[in-house]
């Protein structure tokens, strides 16, 4: 009975000795060398994992970065200090921080628009446009679903009155909210920008005024004033953002739109306070 014991623990010993040196030699022969600035690039990023980077998360951008494919700054989270302390710990040029924000470009909300049909399906954007282009009779604004809020990873965006509205102190640019958005009412413009046309229809302003009281009419009052400031496409005035300047607050007083469809970012619950003054500066 020992006998057949010890033969029996000799036995599995042996085979246990010879399936480790199977593993190891497979394990030797098949390894994959793990470069490790990828683990020090990963350490050195916030870790939001948002995707603004168009990577899968915060290591797939990573090993990005140490390959070559993008510069550290293509990261929208990353604060400048971060970006430059990857450019040197890896050895790669930072490249230029262009920081960008998310802006809903339409005043649409629930008391300056109509809504053609009672829209009683899923909370989504998407589905929403499938019936009938959603219910707002309005086809180029917000449908205020709250796709775009749900999708953001940093709580950036609130949905007030049916709109969308995007705290820009929160957002970070990761573009999360304008490829959700099924009406492209979402773009991404440069981080210090305060002023912006909050429409994006470009039909007559005859025809807009028929179902929204804040849509941009294209009456051209803010491209004559400031023509390197603002540009207009069809009956749709809209910032130039590559301009030298960017329109200011005093530009919109100065200007007096209509509608109110161009007004400070920062002013959309309190626009005449700060208005007001822009005009006694």
């Amino acid at each position: 009975m020992n006998q057949l014991i010890i033969v029996a623990a000799a036995a599995m010993g042996g085979l246990g000795i010879f399936l480790g040196l199977i593993i190891g030699f497979f394990a030797k022969r098949f390894r994959v060398e793990t470069d490790a600035r990828i683990g020090l690039v990963t350490e050195l990023l916030p870790g939001a994992n948002c995707g603004g980077c168009g990577k899968a998360g915060c290591a797939d951008f990573a090993k990005s970065v140490v390959a070559g494919e993008n510069p550290p700054n293509r990261c929208p989270v990353s604060s400048r200090e971060q970006i430059s302390a990857i450019a040197m710990a890896i050895g790669v040029d930072a490249g230029e921080s262009f920081p960008q924000k998310a802006v809903v470009f339409c005043g649409g909300s629930e008391d300056k628009t109509i809504n053609f049909v009672h829209y009683n399906g899923i909370r989504d954007c998407a589905s929403a446009a499938l019936v009938n282009g959603g219910p707002k009779a309005c086809l180029h604004g917000c449908l205020g679903m709250g796709s775009c809020a749900r999708k953001c990873p940093f709580g950036a965006i609130e949905i007030v009155n049916h709109l969308a509205i995007v705290h820009s102190e929160l957002c970070v640019g990761c573009g999360n909210c304008v490829a959700v958005c099924p009406r492209n009412v979402i773009r991404l413009v440069p981080a210090d920008a305060t002023v912006h046309v909050f429409c994006n229809s470009k039909v007559k302003g005859a025809e807009k005024r028929k179902y929204c009281k804040a849509g941009c009419l294209g009456c051209r009052k803010c491209e004559k004033l400031a023509p390197d400031k603002f540009k207009v496409e069809g009956f749709l005035a809209q910032v130039n953002y590559a301009a030298e300047q960017l329109p200011s607050f005093k530009d919109v007083a100065a200007i007096g739109c209509p509608t109110g469809s161009l007004c400070p970012e920062a002013s959309r619950s309190d626009n005449e306070k700060i208005l007001e003054e822009a005009e006694n500066e």
